[in-house]
Parts: structure tokens; sequence; C-alpha cells
């Protein structure tokens, strides 16, 4: 029989990402305390921790997966904007920069637990104020760490990405493959 896997996030493109590798799952969405301090790297490992050890306590004979995703520049991390004048600060922060883009997974089964990092370097084309405001105005940067979607229209603001471009879309898939690998889950 194979084994239940839930997915502890309710983001929509970490959904179609698991679907496009064939990985067939259930969405169990737990509200954490995200409130965190730390490097951008040590965050988004304990916040996919958090994340998975909530699922497992609805999901206990489950495989759960979990991630968490955030952008830093200069060693200021940038989570979801509030609003959108802060979708707009965090915008300005990063035209015309390098910036890097960090997910921790999470999968937990059976009383264990794995973490993985992937961290992506990205850098911004140099943006007008009437830029951000044309992008901010349609709603995209909501709900986007950094305020952006690669993978939608922010992704006319990318000149360059090193590392994966999944991990910037939310689910480094790589590493998900090789962590289900490694636990026989596929």
């Amino acid at each position: 029989m194979t084994r239940q896997i839930i997915l502890a996030s309710a983001s929509p493109r970490r959904q179609e990402l698991l679907t496009q590798m064939g990985v067939p799952f259930q969405v169990h969405a737990p509200q954490v305390d995200e409130h965190l301090t730390g490097s951008a790297e040590q965050v988004v490992l304990e916040l996919a921790r958090r994340k998975a050890l909530a699922a497992v306590s609805a999901h206990p004979q489950a495989v759960v997966l979990a991630a968490d995703t955030l952008v830093a520049i200069n060693g200021v991390v940038l989570g979801k904007p509030k609003d959108l004048q802060d979708a707009a600060r965090m915008l300005g922060l990063l035209s015309g920069a390098w910036h890097e883009v960090h997910t921790g997974v999470c999968l937990a089964l059976d009383g264990k637990i794995e973490t993985a990092h992937a961290k992506t370097r990205v850098q911004f084309s140099d943006l007008s104020q009437d830029e951000i405001a044309l992008y901010c105005a349609n709603g995209e940067p909501m709900g986007k760490a950094g305020a952006y979607a690669i993978q939608g229209l922010g992704g006319m603001f990318i000149q360059q990405i090193h590392g994966s471009y999944t991990n910037v879309v939310g689910l480094p898939t790589s590493v998900v493959y090789q962590m289900l690998k490694k636990a026989n889950i596929l």
C-alpha cells in the first residue's frame, strides 16, 4: 500500500510543482507561528520543520512534506508583503540588485525528520517607480516572498538566476525528489 503524502502548505505554486513531479498528495496547511529571527536559512528550515510537525500531529501515519521560502538581500530577510506599500518597498530594494531565495524543506515520516535547504541567487533589472507601481497594482506581489512571482509577470524583471528555478517558485523539486527517493517514497 502506498503511503499517504501530505503537503503542509496552502501554496498553489508548491501544489503545482508537486503535481508536475507526479507525486500524489493531499493538502493540510497548518497555521504556525512564523515570527522568527535569524538568518534566512535558519528561519526557512525552522518554519518548514514547524509546519511538518503540526501536520504530523493531524496525520501521524502519513508522509508529511513542508516548505517555507524567503528572500534575502544584504542580510535583510523579506517575507510576504503586508500590503502594497510594503511590496513596493521590497521591489525597490531588489531593483538592480542580486538577492538570494532560500527554501527550507522538511520531510517527516515514522517519527523521523529530515530537512534540506536550497539557495538560488537572482538578479533583478533596474525598476522605475512607475514599473513598481504598475506591478503592485496588478496584485501579483501579494502573498509572495520578496513581493514577486518569477513564474508570473515578475519574471520579466529577472536578468539572471544561479541555482534552481523551482526554488524561486517555492519548492526546489530536485531537493524534494532526492529526499523522497532516499525515504523510499518514490
